[in-house]
């Protein structure tokens, strides 16, 4: 996922031109290990969803404080997702990697959760959203706030694994939180490109690439259909099939804006929340993610929002502020959703147009012009429904290694897929050292 801070509105206003919170950076076994100086801001809620009555249910860092505010169904939250958060450490080895998972880390995980548990939280973590939101939550308003994590996998809610991608987020929250770099994510592309320059690494950009170079290793972080056209018909006819096979899900319309003041929120509890989901009721949610798949822009769209400069004020002036939003989108779509998306904010927040003093938006075309691996837009490097899951982007025991001797692909295509964790690069750089006989 692209790293890069700009003034896209108005000078002295920092935006995250792509990705912004990053509780998969923290999380990141790899960046951890690079010993990463980074200041990352933690709002005081991860995450809040309001609703038309002027109240809100908000994800906080604490898993009993979350509990405590979900009132009938908290029961139900500690029983779901308190063995996650006491187990992240095991689930980390295996959601994360490096991959291909050893058998330590799957024992591991065994011990800690039991066989029962172990096959309990796969059970859940593979549903569609709407199935194990139906069998764990008794209230609309507890499913509708469950909706807006997993609608983050950009699936249909009905379609597995939509509900794991709202565990993992969950998860997440409570164990390392979602943070974000204090100035802009572009702090952390420049902390990780001076670490590798401090271990002797040289980095080139804008740099046209036409071919596989050559060379005894190349890590290509590319799409399947890019290494296939700088292959050059050097692959074998099947797997460059394959790759050209590989499935795009939804893409993105993202809206960035300058304010003149902190966003009007009618409940006030979204003040304290980095990330606001606005979609009011599950059902409402579910149709939008559905006509994102099915080709047909949403009327009344799920929205994502952040609003970062409520905990830095290192990316506005003095007392005015920058927030972002986005909602998905057919694959490659050209319709502007600017009018629905501050719709949808002004619903929940009245009066937050008057408070714009600039806009900049981004369709799916513009994504991928920014990332060429955004394939029409499309955040998660592929589709990550259960066959592109594990399986990304063929069959393999071994995603990272092609039919090519020393080339290897490492893009957010392979395992374990989209987000900024650098995970995918440390798999496939562990294959092609153990293929060169090195540690």
């Amino acid at each position: 996922m692209l790293l890069r801070s700009s003034e896209l509105t108005l000078p002295g206003y920092v935006h995250d031109v792509c990705s912004s919170v990053h509780p998969l950076a923290v999380a990141s076994p790899l960046f951890r290990e690079l010993e990463l100086e980074v200041d990352w801001v933690h709002p005081e809620a991860p995450a809040a969803h309001p609703f038309d009555d002027g109240s809100a249910l908000v994800f906080e860092r604490e898993l009993e404080a979350t509990a405590t505010g979900l009132g009938r169904d908290g029961d139900a939250y500690r029983s779901l997702i308190g063995p996650l958060v006491a187990a992240w450490h095991e689930i980390e080895g295996v959601l994360l990697g490096p991959h291909p998972v050893p058998v330590g880390a799957l024992l591991a995980l065994r011990r800690r959760l039991g066989s029962r548990g172990v096959l309990g939280a796969v059970r859940s973590a593979l549903s569609a959203a709407r199935t194990l939101s139906e069998s764990s939550f008794e209230e609309e308003r507890t499913r509708a706030w469950f909706a807006g994590f997993t609608a983050h996998s950009m699936l249909p809610l009905e379609r597995r694994p939509s509900g794991g991608f709202g565990l993992a987020l969950l998860t997440l929250g409570h164990a390392v939180g979602w943070p974000f770099p204090r100035g802009g994510s572009q702090r952390l592309a420049d902390t990780l490109a001076a670490r590798l320059r401090e271990l002797g690494g040289e980095i080139r950009t804008s740099s046209q690439v036409d071919d596989l170079p050559r060379a005894d290793v190349v890590l290509a972080d590319v799409s399947p259909r890019e290494l296939a056209r700088l292959a050059g018909g050097r692959l074998p006819g099947s797997y460059e099939r394959r790759l050209r096979a590989y499935r795009h899900g939804p893409g993105a319309f993202k809206v960035d804006w300058a304010l003149d003041g902190p966003i009007p929120w009618r409940a006030p509890e979204c003040v304290r929340a980095g990330t606001v989901h606005l979609g009011g009721t599950f059902e409402e949610i579910a149709a939008s993610e559905w006509s994102a798949w099915s080709g047909r822009p949403a009327g009344q769209p799920f929205v994502l929002l952040a609003q970062t400069t409520l905990f830095d004020d290192k990316r506005a002036p003095a007392g005015r502020h920058t927030a972002w939003a986005y909602c998905h989108v057919p694959n490659g779509a050209s319709v502007d959703m600017t009018e629905q998306i501050e719709a949808q904010v002004e619903r929940f927040a009245p009066g937050f147009r008057r408070r714009i003093l600039a806009r900049h938006t981004m369709d799916p075309a513009e994504l991928e012009a920014h990332d060429r691996n955004l394939v029409g837009g499309d955040l998660n490097g592929g589709t990550m429904d259960l066959g592109q899951l594990l399986f990304r982007p063929v069959r393999r025991l071994v995603p990272y290694r092609t039919p090519l001797a020393g080339v290897y692909l490492c893009s957010a295509s392979t395992p374990p897929g989209g987000g900024v964790h650098g995970m995918c690069g440390y798999s496939a750089a562990r294959v092609a050292l153990a293929d060169l006989g090195r540690d």
